[in-house]
């Protein structure tokens, strides 16, 4: 499997969760929810800071996430965000291009809920978490995108990444 391609189902299936969120109102993109990260914003604002974090880390560069250009009222509107989270995406590919042993060891330090945990991993264990961690929050937008009556359905990696040819 070639991690990169990879990376283009999750960029190509973030494009379709961008197109339904342009259409909401800013009162619907920063109304409040019981899950997730709270809206739609906030959610994506944590999923994209969260790429930046993974992007620097799997380079072995230690970043602090307060640094990170998405914290919440660095992208207030979707148009910031989106225009970063687009920048962001092309600094990962060319990180993820570069990148040739997908079992080197990588540790690093961070700090959650106040304390600090040092981590050890892979370089493909951390792009997992990058991935894994996107579909986990994309679900919760796609719920509250539901909620808001911009429902958005099938995002499998077979319907957009298989080439299908119909049949007759």
């Amino acid at each position: 499997m070639n991690p990169s391609q990879m990376y283009e189902y999750l960029a190509k299936a973030r494009g379709r969760v961008f197109e339904k969120v342009r259409t909401l109102t800013p009162e619907q993109y920063t109304q409040k929810f019981p899950f997730g990260m709270g809206s739609v914003r906030a959610t994506l604002a944590h999923t994209a800071s969260a790429e930046w974090t993974y992007s620097h880390r799997v380079t072995g560069e230690m970043v602090n996430s307060a640094d990170s250009p998405f914290v919440e009222d660095k992208v207030p509107d979707f148009a910031t965000l989106e225009a970063r989270w687009t920048e962001q995406a092309d600094r990962t590919r060319r990180v993820l291009s570069g990148i040739s042993d997908w079992n080197r060891p990588l540790e690093y330090r961070m700090k959650l809920r106040d304390k600090a945990y040092r981590i050890k991993a892979t370089t493909g264990g951390v792009l997992s978490q990058l991935l894994f961690h996107e579909v986990h929050h994309r679900a919760q937008v796609m719920a509250m995108l539901r909620h808001l009556g911009t429902p958005l359905e099938n995002l499998d990696y077979s319907g957009l990444m298989f080439d299908r040819t119909e049949e007759t």
